[in-house]
């Protein structure tokens, strides 16, 4: 009986609104195979994808990787009947939405919009409408590396455990910026003590998540292939370890995508891009900085994002370049991943989320 009622949610780049875009499989929970229940057309590169606490309603960024578009749009997802209903879109206010997250009382959506680097905040009801934002703020900085960094790209928008700010890893201005967050304000975020933490020049903050005790959090960075470890408290990011994510120290092209901490937060998993398209093993010490122990071969190329399912057994791979998600088998001890053989065809996969739901 426990082999049912997880699945796997999967975002992709469509490119064509005829053709499927969001997916969603049943994972076995014994032996980590995949059975597609679900697909979802109509919308335009739905890149990225959360979803609520009870996992009936997905928010997706939608018209990603669009000149002058960007949006973000809801389904409900019915797990006894294993279906998928579009409930609508809306207008982020800013271009080519990259990363969508919930509030914990479920009241905002928050859109990193990479190409004009803003954070827009989204009110959203119970059965995941979502209305016209409430607050947008646009950033302006830039940094060295001219190509990638001429202006401001927010990357990611997440919450701190208890709610009350969110970091914005900005890769365009090497900033993790950081606001208050009031969900019963009609404005949410508001300036913060510590408005941004400096990372390195050309570093190109990414993805960022916190431990699970709270107390440390962890930023990788895109252009400099790194993971950057901090001590945290109310708001404030104290640097204490940066470490590479990489398996050869001759490797020019970085880019390092996704960051992720098994639950019982023994373990943390980075994933690279570029030439190398593996997932970093880093053990957690006790003081939060890490020790790599290991590498594993995506078994594809571009692994822009991965997923831990809440058990902590399985870990799910979208490799971009070669439309193959992985299923690997975590090792609770040692934190090294195995071949399940347990492999999807998807076009252009580039989210993963799992969510187990009451029997």
């Amino acid at each position: 009986i426990n082999a049912q009622n997880t699945f796997v949610f999967i975002g992709s780049y469509n490119y064509d609104k005829n053709k499927d875009g969001i997916y969603v499989f049943e994972l076995d929970t014994t032996n980590g195979n995949l059975t597609k229940v679900a697909s979802a057309k109509n919308i335009l590169n739905p890149s990225f994808l959360t979803l609520n606490k009870n996992g009936n309603i997905i928010y997706v960024c939608t018209d990603t990787r669009t000149p002058k578009d960007g949006s973000l749009s809801s389904f409900e997802f019915n797990s006894a009947a294993k279906n998928l209903t579009f409930i609508n879109t809306q207008k982020t206010g800013g271009e080519n939405p990259v990363y969508v997250t919930l509030d914990k009382n479920e009241k905002w959506l928050l859109s990193a919009n990479y190409n004009d680097g803003s954070v827009a905040v989204l009110p959203v009801n119970k059965d995941g409408y979502i209305s016209n934002y409430s607050q947008i703020i646009h950033f302006k900085d830039s940094s060295f590396n001219l190509k990638r960094q001429s202006s401001a790209h927010i990357h990611a928008a997440v919450f701190s455990p208890d709610n009350h700010f969110v970091f914005l890893p900005d890769l365009g201005a090497d900033k993790i910026r950081c606001f208050q967050f009031d969900s019963l304000q009609q404005l949410p975020l508001k300036n913060a003590e510590f408005p941004f933490t400096k990372t390195t020049s050309g570093c190109g903050p990414r993805h960022f998540t916190f431990h699970p005790n709270g107390k440390f959090a962890y930023g990788i960075e895109e252009l400099a292939g790194m993971i950057s470890v901090y001590q945290y408290e109310k708001g404030k990011l104290s640097a204490v370890q940066r470490i590479t994510t990489h398996h050869k120290n001759d490797t020019f092209d970085f880019s390092s995508a996704d960051i992720h901490i098994s639950p019982d937060g023994k373990f943390l998993y980075a994933s690279n891009r570029g030439e190398e398209n593996n997932i970093g093993i880093f053990k957690i010490k006790k003081n939060g900085k890490l020790k790599n122990v290991g590498y594993q071969s995506s078994l594809g190329k571009t692994p822009r994002n991965f997923a831990i399912d809440a058990t902590g057994k399985f870990l799910i791979v979208a490799n971009q370049s070669t439309g193959i998600i992985v299923v690997f088998k975590r090792n609770f001890k040692n934190g090294m991943l195995q071949k399940t053989g347990n492999e999807i065809k998807i076009e252009n996969p580039t989210c993963v989320r799992i969510k187990k739901f009451a029997p």
